[in-house]
């Protein structure tokens, strides 16, 4: 029978009117279908509109307005006044102390060198010991020339060949730290065996059993 409102219900077990679940999946669904047709012809027609009235915004910012921002060198500092100025006070600072040394000790020369007596042993400066301790090895072809001038400029030379890596951290620099080790370590031996470990006729001796022979 007809309701009140003129609409047509039936009858259902859990009272008038009640729908199932699969008609409230259709009637909402339906609903959708209705929601996006209408959305769809409504954006069209609004795109449609708006084809004549295309705008566009320029903004006009002057030079000052823009914010320059400049990577910050804190690792690094100016030769001038920094550097330079160091290097000047140590300058000073040796100077002054070498003309301290030359002048408050009393570093006396000795007897003019007698051509018929030649002085036993005969070493050379501490700085040229290690090369005439080679001199007791090997050919003086070999420990004069080869060894200080192939092996030892060449070889400083080419280390910066050979290892490349740009860091600067002790730890990065393996190869070169390694050479130069073994080239400060030869020639420190070298130069104190000449200095304190060779006597008489340049031959082998002991310091603390035949003395001392070694002078500045």
């Amino acid at each position: 029978a007809p309701a009140a409102g003129g609409v047509a219900t039936k009858e259902r077990a859990g009272g008038v009117g009640a729908l199932t679940p699969e008609e409230r999946q259709a009637r909402v669904a339906a609903a959708l279908a209705a929601k996006g047709n209408g959305g769809a012809a409504k954006s069209a027609e609004t795109k449609m509109a708006g084809q004549g009235h295309t705008h566009r915004l320029l903004a006009m910012v002057p030079p000052s307005g823009i914010q320059q921002i400049r990577g910050r060198q804190e690792d690094k500092v100016y030769t001038w006044p920094h550097l330079l100025s160091a290097e000047f006070v140590c300058l000073l600072a040796l100077t002054a102390l070498t003309v301290v040394l030359s002048t408050l000790p009393a570093f006396p020369l000795r007897e003019l060198a007698n051509p018929n007596q030649t002085p036993n042993p005969s070493k050379a400066p501490w700085y040229f010991l290690g090369l005439q301790e080679l001199l007791r090895y090997f050919h003086p072809m070999i420990a004069g020339v080869t060894i200080p001038g192939i092996v030892g400029l060449l070889g400083l030379m080419t280390i910066p060949y050979l290892d490349k890596n740009p860091s600067v951290k002790p730890e990065n620099r393996r190869l070169a730290i390694t050479i130069m080790t073994f080239f400060l370590l030869g020639s420190a031996v070298l130069t104190i065996c000449g200095s304190f470990f060779r006597g008489p006729g340049f031959n082998w001796i002991w310091p603390w059993v035949d003395g001392l022979f070694f002078e500045l």
